[in-house]
C-alpha cells in the first residue's frame, strides 16, 4: 500500500459493527493493481454528518451496512435502479459531490442462487425484514422462486416486504420448515447488535435445519456462523455470508475505481480477507 499522501483516493464503509472484510479486500486489490487508494471502515455516531463528510471531503466510495441501508436513502442525490427497486442502499459513489446509491447485495444474492443451481421449486423461509432482507427477497422473486415466507416479528416491515413481492409473512417460525433457509438477521454475527448472546445463537432451530435441503446465512463475520456450523454438522449444503461479501465487494470495487480485477486477483484478495 502506498504511503499516505495528498493525492490518495479514499473509500470508506459505514456500519454499526464494522468488520475488516471490506478493508482487507479492497486494500489488497489496491496494492495488487498499484492504485493510490485506501479503504477504511467507520462506525458513525451520526449518519447524516457522516454522509455530509463523504460529499464534502470528496470521498469516492462509501459502503453501507446494517442498520443504515434504508436511513441513508434520504441523504443521497440519485438512486440507481438496483437500489430504487428495493428501497435499500449498500453502496454510494461520489462523483464531484453528486452521491449516487446502488445495491450490490441484490447482485450477490442473485448470482449465488444461480451459481449454486438452487431449484426455483424450493420452498423458502427468509428470517428478517431489514435492508438485506429486501435485497434477498427481491432476488428470490426475480430468480423465479414462488413459495417464499418472510419470518419477522415486526409485522409492519415483515408483512409489507412479503406483500410487495407477492409472498407470505409470519411473525414467528412456529415449527415451520422449508427446503431453503435464509438468515438475514444479525443473529450469529460477531459483535451482534443485539448483544453477545446472539453472536452464539442459532437463527433457525436444529430441527428446522435438519429438515432443510440448503442453508444460506448472509452474515459474513464470522465466516463460519453458528447456523453454518450447525448446517454442515447436519450434512446440509450451505451458502455463506463470506461468499456474499466477496461478490458484493467486487461489484463495489468496480463501481468505485472503474477497474475490473482478474479472477486471480479477486481470489487472492478473497483469501487475504478470509485469513484475518
Amino acid at each position: 500500500m502506498p504511503i499516505l499522501n495528498k493525492d490518495m483516493t479514499l473509500c470508506i464503509s459505514l456500519s454499526a459493527r464494522p468488520s475488516n472484510n471490506g478493508t482487507r479486500f479492497h486494500n489488497h486489490l489496491y496494492e495488487q493493481l498499484g492504485l493510490n487508494w485506501i479503504y477504511k471502515a467507520f462506525a458513525p455516531t451520526n449518519l447524516e454528518q457522516a454522509i455530509a463528510g463523504v460529499r464534502g471531503l470528496g470521498i469516492r466510495g462509501c459502503a453501507i451496512s446494517m442498520p443504515y441501508k434504508e436511513d441513508v436513502i434520504a441523504l443521497v442525490d440519485e438512486m440507481d435502479p438496483s437500489a430504487k427497486a428495493i428501497d435499500s442502499v449498500n453502496t454510494i459513489v461520489n462523483t464531484d459531490g453528486h452521491l449516487k446509491a446502488y445495491n450490490t447485495d441484490y447482485t450477490a444474492i442473485e448470482q449465488l442462487l444461480a451459481s449454486n443451481a438452487v431449484p426455483t421449486g424450493y420452498s423458502v423461509l427468509v428470517q428478517g425484514s431489514g435492508g438485506m432482507a429486501k435485497a434477498t427477497v427481491a432476488a428470490l422473486r426475480d430468480s423465479g422462486f414462488t413459495d417464499v415466507t418472510v419470518i419477522a416479528r415486526n409485522e409492519a416491515t415483515g408483512r409489507t416486504l412479503a406483500d410487495q413481492y407477492g409472498f407470505s409473512w409470519r411473525p414467528s417460525l412456529d415449527g415451520g420448515t422449508a427446503d431453503l433457509l435464509i438468515n438475514v438477521t444479525p443473529i450469529g454475527m460477531t459483535g451482534s447488535m443485539a448483544g453477545g448472546a446472539e453472536a452464539e445463537a442459532l437463527s433457525f432451530p436444529a430441527e428446522t435445519i435438519g429438515a432443510a435441503k440448503l442453508v444460506f446465512d448472509v452474515v459474513a463475520l464470522p465466516a463460519e456462523t453458528p447456523l453454518i456450523k450447525a448446517a454442515r454438522a447436519a450434512g446440509k449444503p450451505v451458502i455463506t455470508g463470506a461468499e456474499v461479501a466477496t461478490i458484493q465487494a467486487l461489484e463495489q470495487f468496480v463501481l468505485y475505481t472503474g477497474v475490473t480485477p482478474t479472477p486471480e486477483q479477486v481470489r487472492a484478495a478473497e483469501e487475504f480477507m478470509r485469513a484475518q
